[in-house]
């Protein structure tokens, strides 16, 4: 028995040891392993999985800008473009975000200067019920503007604290703005309602990390927010203008892989648009919170014009228009493409 079972032992390690040379990679060929490559056919951020087979349409080209442009006034800094606005004529509203000029552009693509530089980092507008241009971020306070950039009125002074960064109007006149703090170690950011006195402040949501895009439902009823520390979409149902639905009136309805979101906007349908700065896309969510599809800027294959910031819908069409710039850089853009519905009415002339 012993001498088999010695035998046995032989006879195994023989095999092993032949099967080990048999596995051995040959010094001559190439390596059998399986290797990770990137595609090398574009430059443009890769789409997650998740959302690479929504309904997806590209953008088409409509208006170019850079700082050398004679209605920038002699820009000197990078050209970063945000808060478009469309006003009763159909001219479009934005904001140069680094000087703080409010820009207007007229359907036959005359660019002119509303509001000069200034103490600098606007980023939204809106229009208030008496006309008046209501403009966010510049320096930290809240102010408005006569429609020919007169007349400045400081609504929320600096010196309150807050970063002020988009805006969203209610259907009684008052207003809200998400406030750009905190980080996720600290989340000292929140979402603010002004009342239409333009004085009384009330918190809605805090705790929140870089609140950036926000907008409201048609109804008046939910109020959608873009948080760019979490990458969360939170949607929360407001039983008035400054209180929280009692019941699920806080969710959060998605999570964003690898973008940050910027500014929202809702059609009449109830529809949320997303742009996701750095992406060079906009993300669309239906009233539930589900993504619906997306609208790609045709330069992002190239890696360029990805800081696609925010949109408006041209009043009474589906006509989408978005802006990018190539940050930091020396050149901006306007994007055109439909939306799945019109625009939502706002107040304002």
């Amino acid at each position: 028995m012993r001498i088999t079972s010695k035998w046995s032992m032989i006879l195994a390690c023989t095999i092993c040891a032949g099967q080990g040379a048999a596995q051995a990679p040959s010094k001559a060929g190439p390596p059998s392993y399986p290797v990770l490559t990137y595609p090398t056919t574009s430059r443009a951020p890769v789409i997650p999985p998740s959302e690479a087979g929504l309904q997806t349409i590209v953008a088409q080209p409509w208006y170019s800008m850079t700082t050398t442009m004679p209605a920038f006034g002699g820009m000197d800094q990078n050209l970063f473009i945000e808060g478009p606005l469309f006003d009763a004529q159909g001219n479009l509203l934005f904001v140069e975000v680094q000087g703080g000029r409010v820009m207007r552009l007229s359907p036959k693509q005359d660019l002119t200067m509303i509001l000069p530089k200034n103490e600098g980092h606007s980023s939204g507008l809106a229009f208030l019920k008496n006309g008046r241009i209501l403009v966010a971020g510049g320096g930290g306070s809240i102010f408005s503007i006569r429609p020919d950039g007169s007349d400045k009125q400081v609504i929320i002074d600096p010196k309150a604290g807050y970063k002020p960064n988009d805006l969203a109007m209610d259907k009684e006149g008052g207003f809200y703005f998400t406030d750009f703090q905190g980080n996720n170690a600290g989340p000292t950011g929140g979402v603010y309602h002004v009342a239409p006195d333009m004085k009384t402040i009330t918190p809605i949501i805090t705790h929140l990390s870089m609140p950036n895009g926000i907008a409201l439902s048609p109804e008046g009823k939910t109020l959608w927010i873009g948080e760019v520390g979490t990458g969360f979409l939170h949607r929360i149902d407001l039983a008035t203008p400054t209180q929280i639905s009692p019941v699920v009136g806080t969710t959060m309805r998605y999570h964003f892989t690898g973008a940050t979101v910027d500014s929202l906007r809702t059609d009449v349908d109830g529809n949320v648009y997303a742009a996701l700065a750095g992406e060079g896309r906009v993300m669309v969510f239906n009233p539930k919170g589900v993504p619906i599809g997306q609208i790609l800027i045709p330069d992002r294959d190239r890696g360029e014009l990805l800081f696609t910031t925010s949109m408006a819908i041209k009043p009474g069409t589906r006509e989408l228009y978005i802006l990018s710039s190539d940050y930091p850089g020396r050149t901006a853009k306007i994007h055109r493409a439909g939306a799945f519905a019109k625009a939502a009415a706002a107040p304002g002339p």
